[in-house]
């Protein structure tokens, strides 16, 4: 499983991210929000207040939201691989 070292908010319901191994870049959340468990993103207050857990290594939001970072992991070097 792929860990999660730093997350932050950016505008347009994206987020930067960086893993263990140092891969790294923006994923575009935008999709998801506002689509069942993810409509409390739509909130911009609540998106913004992402953070690190620090038991599982993901992306994750208060009231146990959370997201995989496998798949997180697997966005951002397939748009590597694409480049």
């Amino acid at each position: 499983m792929q860990r999660v070292v730093a997350v932050s908010p950016k505008e347009s319901y994206r987020i930067w991210i960086r893993f263990e191994d140092g891969v790294e870049g923006t994923i575009d959340l935008s999709p998801l929000v506002g689509q069942g468990v993810f409509a409390q993103l739509a909130d911009p207050e609540v998106f913004a207040q992402v953070y690190v857990d620090p038991v599982t290594h993901t992306v994750a939001w208060p009231h146990g939201l959370d997201l995989c970072p496998d798949t997180l992991y697997a966005d951002l070097t397939t748009k590597r691989q694409a480049a």
